[in-house]
C-alpha cells in the first residue's frame, strides 16, 4: 500500500473561524470530527443528534456543557466528555480566554481489535493481534 491514501491537515485555532471541518479536510467517512473555537462569552446552538454520540476533548480554555433542566458541567483543558444520542446540549465559553475543543461523533457499532501488529518491518506474514506483540524498545538516547 502506498501513502497516496494518507491525508494531512493542521489544527488552526487562530483562524478566526468557529469551526474547522476536520472530517472533510481529511476525507474521514466513518465518524465526524471538528475543531470548535469559541471566543470568551460565545456559545453554540442548543442541539442534539438522533443517532450520533459525541465526545468533546477540551484542548485549551474551559468548556461549560449546558444540558436540559439547568444542569451544567465545567471541563478544563485535558478533560473529555461523551454525550449520548438524544441528549440536548449547548457548548458555552463562560470564561475570559478562548475555548478550543475537538468534537468527535459517530454512530454504529465499533469494530474493536481489527488491527494487526509485527515486531519489526522485516517480520513476514499477516501479523498478530496487537496485544500479542510486545512493545518495542525505546529509541536510543
Amino acid at each position: 500500500m502506498d501513502d497516496a491514501q494518507l491525508a494531512f491537515t493542521t489544527l488552526r485555532p487562530d483562524s478566526g473561524e468557529r469551526f474547522q471541518p476536520l472530517r472533510r479536510e481529511l476525507g474521514v467517512s466513518s465518524f465526524g470530527m471538528n475543531l470548535i473555537v469559541l471566543a470568551p462569552r460565545q456559545r453554540g446552538r442548543v442541539h442534539t443528534h438522533e443517532r450520533q454520540e459525541e465526545v468533546y476533548l477540551v484542548l485549551d480554555g474551559e468548556l461549560t456543557l449546558a444540558l436540559e433542566q439547568g444542569v451544567a458541567h465545567t471541563l478544563a483543558a485535558g478533560a473529555l466528555v461523551r454525550v449520548p444520542p438524544g441528549m440536548r446540549r449547548q457548548l458555552l465559553n463562560a470564561g475570559g480566554e478562548p475555548l478550543v475543543l475537538l468534537a468527535l461523533g459517530g454512530s454504529g457499532e465499533h469494530r474493536g481489535r481489527d488491527g494487526a501488529a509485527w515486531t519489526s518491518w522485516e517480520e513476514p506474514g499477516e501479523g498478530r493481534p496487537p496485544q500479542e506483540v510486545p512493545l518495542p524498545e525505546d529509541l536510543p538516547g
